[in-house]
């Protein structure tokens, strides 16, 4: 019986659930070209690096490293991951719905109701320091959604947490578009969020599971 579903240094680039002009003109098809072809690219290489390193490592009973190659697997690593859910939770303009029976009470449970989280989570986007993102995610520690924000992916993060929906803010993913003007682009991005996909992944995290690739929305 086989236990690894990904052998270390097998991670791949899955494609786009859409077209590259899919999400025009809130995000232009050279701004998905190049982040998700060069960017999200690196990351996959990256990760399949550190993790190559590792195995050599530990076949040759050498950690002199080891620092460095885990620090490298958690940053590749969670890069890959957030990319996924990325583009895994956007759709073409009107295509993406409205938040589901569980998304929407489990969000009134919490934050209030969906503006209330909605100005909590792009307020918290748009003042991450730097780079980096805003997350919704299943904390199964407690039963709850939670709101997070992460700097270089892999920072300020919670043990345990399933992201479900997650906005990118590092600059490539907006500057082409929107230039210095995060907020704009965040208030765009809303016109964007597939909540079919949220409603599914959020169900598949009250069960333990995250997908690396869209699960509803083709």
């Amino acid at each position: 019986m086989s236990y690894l579903m990904i052998p270390p240094g097998g991670h791949q680039l899955p494609p786009l659930p859409f077209p590259y002009n899919a999400l025009e003109p809130l995000i232009g098809a050279e701004t998905l070209k190049i982040h998700h072809d060069r960017h999200h690219l690196s990351y996959v290489e990256g990760v399949n690096r550190a993790e190559r390193k590792l195995v050599e490592a530990r076949r040759q009973n050498d950690f002199s490293l080891v620092k460095h190659w885990e620090r490298e697997l958690a940053f590749h690593g969670s890069g890959h991951i957030l990319h996924c859910l990325y583009w895994a939770v956007m759709a073409p303009p009107g295509r993406g719905g409205q938040p589901g029976p569980h998304t929407r009470g489990h969000i009134a449970a919490y934050f209030g109701d969906l503006r209330s989280f909605q100005e909590q989570f792009s307020a918290a986007a748009a003042d991450v320091e730097g780079s980096g993102w805003a997350l919704l995610a299943w904390q199964p520690a407690w039963q709850r959604l939670e709101l997070l924000t992460a700097e270089k992916h892999q920072n300020l993060t919670q043990w345990g947490a399933i992201p479900i929906l997650a906005v990118d803010v590092w600059e490539h993913a907006y500057y082409l578009n929107y230039q210095n003007r995060r907020r704009d682009y965040i208030q765009a991005w809303w016109r964007l969020v597939n909540w079919f996909e949220v409603e599914c992944r959020l169900l598949m995290a009250m069960q333990g599971q995250l997908a690396l690739v869209p699960g509803t929305y083709r």
